[in-house]
């Protein structure tokens, strides 16, 4: 009677195995929910990231403002008649320009050099 209870035993441990630890076990089953989760989670982030770049390009593609707006900010352009204006903080070091400085004017082709 011991035999069969130990072998019953053993038996009930062989089959408990796979259902915990094996390949598509319970363990292995959560490791897989979590990656899952994980997955829709910056795949959620993506898509608006998308949503976000897709509506700028139709801004800049449909309208002027989006692309005034860049020009403004980023390349420090002003309208005909506008007064730029720069409140500058004591302690700030100033930002370098991200326009070009302007290029000494060449001559043109057949024109004689100053002074000939």
């Amino acid at each position: 009677m011991r035999l069969i209870t130990l072998a019953l035993a053993a038996l009930l441990l062989l089959i408990q195995y796979p259902l915990w630890l094996g390949e598509r076990g319970w363990l292995r089953v959560s490791d897989l929910e979590t990656q899952v989760a994980a997955s829709h989670k910056k795949t959620d982030e993506l898509k608006a990231r998308n949503a976000k770049l897709e509506s700028e390009v139709r801004d800049l593609k449909d309208g002027t403002g989006a692309v005034e707006e860049r020009a403004r900010y980023e390349l420090g352009m002003i309208k005909q008649n506008e007064i730029f204006i720069q409140v500058l903080d004591a302690n700030a070091k100033p930002k370098e320009s991200k326009t070009p400085e302007p290029k000494p004017a060449e001559p043109k082709a057949g024109a004689k050099p100053a002074g000939q």
